[in-house]
């Protein structure tokens, strides 16, 4: 998992990327979860808390311009 301080060092277009492969794989996450061939259940809370960490600084960088 990436810091926070790792994801503002992104540009735009790689932070939204980033937020694109994390919630792919949230999806995915929570399919495995549903048919019961998800083993470690802690992944999609791991997930979920990156989707927002990186939507927050966003949202951060789009109100200081």
């Amino acid at each position: 998992m990436k810091k926070a301080s790792e994801i503002r060092a992104l540009s735009d277009e790689d932070m939204a990327r980033e937020l694109e492969e994390t919630a792919r794989e949230l999806f995915n996450l929570r399919m495995q979860n549903a048919t019961g061939q998800l083993a470690n259940v802690d992944q999609i809370s791991k997930a979920r808390r990156k989707v927002a960490r990186i939507k927050t600084i966003m949202n951060e960088k789009r109100a200081g311009q």
